[in-house]
């Protein structure tokens, strides 16, 4: 009877809808607290025991989400006459539901089993630098997500529909674009900035520092930024990350004891993805007007924090006072010389967390190649080392000596996450673009960086991105933002402003 008087109430089949999609959705948040705990506390023992546990709460989900009463709900609602928001939340969650209907609950256990056991064999791979071993756990990652891709779309492009898993509103040829223009633009600067004679900083941070010391100041980076202790904590990781909600939301460094600086920087971009998910709506918890505007619009929060922010020059007059009261090393560093060595461009580096602002991106275009040709079947896994090797030499004119500092250095893979590199150069892009629109609006953020004033930067976030959740599309969320499409032109503009300044290039 309850059913039937649904169908006729409109806010009453709502609410039952929206019970369904916070128990999902609880589902969801628990195996994500399972994960945090597996990179970063489990004893080296429990994946097998963690391996069923999150293939079962996997398999929970999938259930819950591809129930014929889902899908009732769903075709009940979406002719029903409903707010914006609640229109939102159908909207999202039928594309979640298409997807998942598609792909059997068997498969979908089968994913989940082989990345969480895929994950200790990666690190352990990494840290054995022994490719050979990693191997069959990668041709496996690469069949299953081959698999799962032509169970939701059979005649697409299964790349295209891996991408769309982690940016459903963005086109892979939009993406495609960009890389392919931020590759045709940043090479002639990286090239202008090598036969420049201007000779930079680059030592400030040269030293051997303490790991414990180097905690105390990632927790100083946080609270100069106005990290929220009460919803949040920090740790280290193989692989720094943030995850989370707006309750909880963690971050994750890592240090290394020659380092200094990529913990400080590494930092900062966790902490941009968990100010993001902190200032999602409390009242939107479990549902997505709760949940980030998936990952472009994430990245972009994270590398907005680390770029214009801990990479300009007033963060390093603001913060290198706080960074000598922790270590005397750096007390004859000025805040210039820090503010040159956190934005010297170097093309020799081989890892792609700690490269430049500029080098970076050759770094995702390697990763993007890679994966399409693994994905499509044009490279063989045991082929992987090579052409990542190869592809390093004619981008950057540097060859791995191991595959620990070449095609083992990212989680990602041990994740199944193909489809996931392109949203790192998107969200660098759309960074620069949200930044560009928060100063036309607030006025020019370098005096309140200088001060240590952050609040007025992340009120527009706050205004503009954060609170709205998934209520709009990216493109929707992007224009309403900035009051434009996504364009790389705010980026280019800002890199040919900085690197032509530091390394006075007449040029640009």
């Amino acid at each position: 009877m309850a059913s039937e008087h649904a169908q006729n109430d409109p806010s009453e089949t709502y609410d039952e809808f929206e019970t369904r999609v916070e128990r999902i959705s609880n589902v969801s948040n628990a195996a994500g607290i399972l994960r945090w705990d597996q990179e970063v506390v489990m004893p080296a023992e429990g994946t097998p025991a963690r391996a069923q546990q999150l293939s079962t709460l996997s398999s929970i989900s999938h259930e819950l989400l591809t129930a014929d009463e889902t899908g009732r709900l769903l075709e009940e609602l979406e002719s029903a006459d409903l707010s914006a928001d609640r229109s939102a939340v159908v909207r999202e969650v039928r594309r979640q539901y298409d997807r998942e209907t598609s792909v059997p609950g068997e498969l979908v256990e089968q994913i989940s089993t082989a990345t969480t056991n895929a994950h200790p064999k990666w690190k352990r791979a990494k840290e054995e630098d022994d490719f050979e071993a990693f191997a069959p756990v990668l041709e496996e990652l690469v069949e299953l997500k081959r698999e799962y891709a032509e169970c939701i779309d059979p005649d697409a492009d299964p790349y295209e529909v891996l991408f769309s898993e982690y940016e459903p509103y963005i086109d892979l040829e939009t993406a495609e674009r960009v890389l392919e223009r931020l590759r045709d633009e940043l090479v002639p600067l990286i090239d202008a900035i090598d036969d420049s004679d201007s000779e930079l900083t680059t030592d400030a941070f040269a030293g051997a520092f303490d790991d414990d010391d180097q905690e105390a100041l990632a927790r100083d980076v946080l609270d100069a930024l106005g990290y929220d202790w009460s919803r949040g904590r920090l740790d280290t990781a193989p692989h720094p990350f943030s995850s989370g909600t707006q309750f909880d939301a963690r971050v994750t460094t890592r240090f290394e004891s020659e380092d200094l600086l990529g913990s400080i920087t590494s930092t900062i971009h966790e902490f941009g993805h968990a100010n993001y998910t902190l200032g999602l709506p409390d009242e939107g918890y479990g549902t997505p007007l709760g949940e980030a505007r998936d990952l472009s619009v994430h990245e972009s929060q994270s590398r907005l924090w680390e770029n214009h922010v801990g990479r300009s020059r007033p963060f390093w007059e603001r913060f290198l006072p706080i960074a000598r009261e922790r270590f005397s090393e750096l007390e004859d560093v000025t805040p210039e010389a820090a503010y040159e060595s956190a934005n010297q461009v170097y093309d020799d580096n081989l890892v792609r967390v700690e490269a430049d602002e500029l080098t970076y991106h050759l770094h995702i275009v390697i990763r993007f190649e890679i994966e399409r040709d693994l994905v499509s079947g044009d490279l063989a896994v045991e082929d992987v080392p090579e052409a990542w090797n190869d592809k390093y030499e004619e981008y950057l004119g540097i060859r791995p000596e191991t595959d620990s500092e070449g095609c083992l250095q990212d989680i990602h893979w041990s994740h199944g996450s193909f489809g996931y590199f392109p949203t790192y150069s998107l969200g660098s892009v759309l960074a620069a673009q949200l930044y560009a629109a928060a100063a036309a609006d607030r006025g020019e953020f370098d005096g309140r960086i200088r001060e240590g004033e952050f609040a007025d930067l992340n009120g527009w976030l706050r205004e503009n991105v954060h609170r709205h959740g998934k209520r709009y599309t990216t493109p929707e969320l992007i224009e309403r933002a900035t009051g434009e499409a996504l364009t790389a032109d705010y980026f280019l503009e800002y890199v040919r402003t900085k690197y032509g300044e530091l390394y006075d290039l007449e040029a640009y």
